[in-house]
């Protein structure tokens, strides 16, 4: 066998193992909420605006994903920082098996970089946490009883027209017994927000309620408490060197910047993988 004989070879048992790769993976994505969108909910950690403007990163890494791979994208409600970036953003991704695939992105996200606001140019730590759970099908029931909510109404911030800044569309819907929070201020209707809020509701009931009879999720839970160090899910490293490592795979590239502007699909499979 010459040297071209073994190099076709070794590239035919690559694609092979990729090939067997990809089925594994389409074989793992077949639990219940498989199937269904994404919310992506990501929270600025500690610092200030170093950790506001990382969670604005990783929000448009993952709003970078959805277009490339099309998926459609859709924020749901957004908080921006005092100076930059965003204290919390909740997205809606939607399309073939997008919770599936997202499912592992929660957790703690660390940047290590030269920040650029700070004059002296000194190497600043940040930390996001992003949580990621099913839009709950209609088919599946989740019982909410009215008394146990409550509902208010504010008026809408950011981008959206002077009809959406003039009017409380917005809505916050508290669940008291079960202490969550979710609000709308993507639509101008009041009726249209809280009906998305009411859906973002139920599908956080519904994984609380999964996370009950689920240790791992329960330790993913603890973890998203506390978004600070030894608890970080990925770390981006962009200065000295530039780097991303995913700490449960051990994955890595150096191609921070490709990540960044949403190439994961190979951070999300190997985290698929790893079970």
């Amino acid at each position: 066998m010459n040297e071209k004989e073994i190099f076709d070879l070794v590239n035919k048992i690559n694609d092979l193992k990729r090939q067997c790769e990809k089925i594994k993976i389409k074989s793992l994505l077949n639990k219940e909420t498989d199937d269904c969108n994404a919310f992506v909910e990501i929270h600025a950690g500690a610092g200030g605006t170093e950790s506001q403007d990382w969670a604005e990163m990783l929000s448009r890494m993952y709003q970078r994903f959805a277009e490339k791979n099309d998926y459609k994208c859709k924020i749901i409600d957004s908080q921006r920082g005092e100076e930059a970036g965003l204290k919390n953003i909740t997205i809606n991704i939607s399309g073939f098996k997008s919770y599936g695939y997202l499912k592992k992105e929660s957790g703690i996200h660390r940047l290590v970089r030269i920040s650029p606001f700070d004059s002296n140019k000194r190497r600043h730590t940040s930390f996001s946490s992003v949580w990621v759970y099913p839009e709950i099908d209609k088919d599946i029931e989740i019982e909410i009883n009215n008394k146990d909510l409550r509902i208010d109404t504010f008026r809408a911030s950011g981008a959206g027209g002077q009809h959406i800044n003039t009017t409380d569309s917005a809505v916050r819907i508290t669940h008291i017994k079960y202490n969550i929070v979710v609000q709308s201020q993507s639509e101008r209707s009041q009726h249209r927000n809280r009906d998305t809020a009411m859906k973002m509701l139920k599908s956080r009931i519904y994984e609380m309620e999964l996370d009950k009879k689920n240790e791992e999720k329960r330790n993913e839970e603890k973890n998203k408490k506390q978004i600070g160090w030894g608890n970080q899910i990925r770390s981006y490293v962009l200065h000295p060197y530039k780097m991303v490592k995913d700490l449960r795979t051990n994955y890595q590239t150096s191609n921070a910047d490709n990540v960044l502007d949403g190439e994961i699909f190979d951070f999300l499979e190997s985290s698929l993988l790893d079970v």
